[in-house]
């Protein structure tokens, strides 16, 4: 898998005072653990190894921005929603870069 193809974002491209722009749900692909330790406010959890069993339950219509712990298990995760039918953009830095840069943690 060729990570270099997949659209991603850095957290210096999202605006600090609305850092998930309208009509974007945030995909947090980490395990429990890492969720409970901290993640976006709204995001949805679901687990990388139980992502091709729970797709469906993620939106169709709008742009998922997919979220780990520094951007690697999430470019998987928007390799695989992108050749699913989704519109996917990994967050390339993770909530390592998130929560650096300050921006809210739940």
């Amino acid at each position: 898998m060729a990570f270099s193809k997949i659209p991603a974002v850095i957290v210096a491209d999202l605006d600090p005072s609305a850092p998930v722009p309208p009509g974007t749900t945030v995909l947090d692909v980490r395990e429990q653990h890492e969720w409970d330790e901290g993640h976006v406010p709204g995001a949805v959890h679901l687990p990388l190894g139980d992502l091709p069993l729970r797709a469906s339950e993620l939106p169709k219509n709008v742009r998922i921005l997919v979220v780990c712990h520094s951007g690697s298990r999430s470019a998987r995760a928007t390799a695989w929603l992108n050749e699913a039918g989704f519109e996917a953009v990994n967050l390339d830095g993770g909530m390592v870069d998130w929560s650096r840069a300050g921006l809210p943690v739940a």
